[in-house]
């Protein structure tokens, strides 16, 4: 089969590479669309990878084309999405369910070959079915609303409050519609490009705040009335975000950093008093996989999809390339500022 490989950093070629072997409980999957995440920018670009030549992507949907013999539950035809995530099932923290947080965990696209190739094999355990009403282009986009799911269930979400969603690339946009779908009062999305802040808006966002606007912080308080925001969600891993983030808290707030940053992250002893003072919450979000595996994250984000409550808009995938031309779709990334939203990368 063809797959783009990385050889070294900013070094990624369309080559020839093994077909999958499956064993009993594995699949193999034709992969027809399969999403650039945000972490799979560094590796690229920067060599953060654990070992060299390396396929990377995590984010993929498309066919079965082999069963392993133990494989019942699922048929060669059938259109799915693959989850990345390889616990071990053994640990303390896999017996426990926190599946994220297994210290011998393997993951596609990682530790072992990803989805930038035309085939993947991975257990049958790791396929969700796709529902004939959704395309594979939504499909690839699973991994991406299931980690803004599970920043939801992060710090116990309930509805009736005014909530920020900080960023509004891919996760962003997902965790504003599900703030919505669970009972959000009114969600906000902040953003510096109006193009992600038009396509929030078009998918439910209430307010959209451009944070380049010097005023936009007095437009908040007026909005909230000084009382700033129940729910804060940092989707974009920058520095700048995840301060804003402490001063947009209201009291007794909860706050996730569901974005990784790859910076340095400083605080001011005055911005840090703020959480002493508000007394919020602040915690972290780390995948998406809860019991059982892989979890209702999984689950729900495959209904609210196939049920639409969970919308689809073009602009959601800034551009599409076929997997030939992979290097060129990373060269993108060179431009800061560049991409604006999901790269998709198809099998032609």
């Amino acid at each position: 089969m063809k797959a783009g490989i990385l050889y070294a950093k900013n070094d990624i070629r369309y080559e020839e590479y093994p077909d999958p072997v499956i064993k009993d409980d594995e699949v193999v999957i034709k992969i027809r669309a399969t999403g650039i995440c945000g972490s799979d920018v560094p590796r690229v670009l920067e060599g953060r990878v654990h070992y060299f030549p390396i396929v990377l992507g995590h984010e993929f949907a498309g066919e079965i084309v082999e069963t392993g013999k133990n494989v019942k539950s699922i048929k060669i035809g059938e259109r799915v999405v693959g989850t990345p995530l390889l616990p071990c099932f053994k640990c303390d923290e896999c017996q426990k369910g926190n599946y994220s947080l297994c210290k011998n965990y393997s993951f596609i696209g990682s530790k072992r070959q990803g989805s930038f190739a035309e085939y993947i094999a991975l257990p049958a355990r790791n396929v969700i079915k796709l529902g004939p009403e959704v395309s594979f282009e939504q499909g690839a986009l699973f991994e991406p609303a299931t980690v803004a799911l599970h920043g939801l269930y992060r710090v116990n979400f309930h509805g009736g409050e005014d909530v920020a969603i900080l960023g509004g690339g891919t996760i962003g946009i997902f965790a504003m519609q599900y703030a919505k779908i669970y009972g959000a009062k009114r969600v906000f999305v902040f953003d510096i490009d109006n193009s992600r802040l038009e396509l929030a808006k078009r998918l439910g966002a209430d307010v959209t705040i451009n944070t380049l606007d010097k005023n936009y912080k007095e437009i908040v308080n007026e909005l909230t009335y000084n009382r700033g925001f129940g729910f804060i969600f940092e989707t974009a891993g920058n520095p700048v975000t995840m301060q804003i983030a402490f001063e947009l808290a209201g009291n007794k707030s909860n706050i996730c950093f569901i974005g990784t940053t790859t910076k340095n992250v400083t605080f001011t002893p005055e911005l840090l008093e703020k959480m002493n003072r508000k007394e919020f919450t602040l915690t972290g979000s780390w995948m998406s996989y809860s019991a059982p595996f892989p979890g209702k994250e999984w689950e729900l984000t495959s209904h609210f999809f196939a049920t639409q409550q969970l919308k689809f808009d073009e602009e959601i995938i800034y551009k599409k390339f076929p997997l030939s031309r992979i290097k060129e779709a990373f060269d993108m990334y060179k431009t800061p500022g560049l991409v604006k939203g999901k790269i998709m990368l198809v099998n032609e």
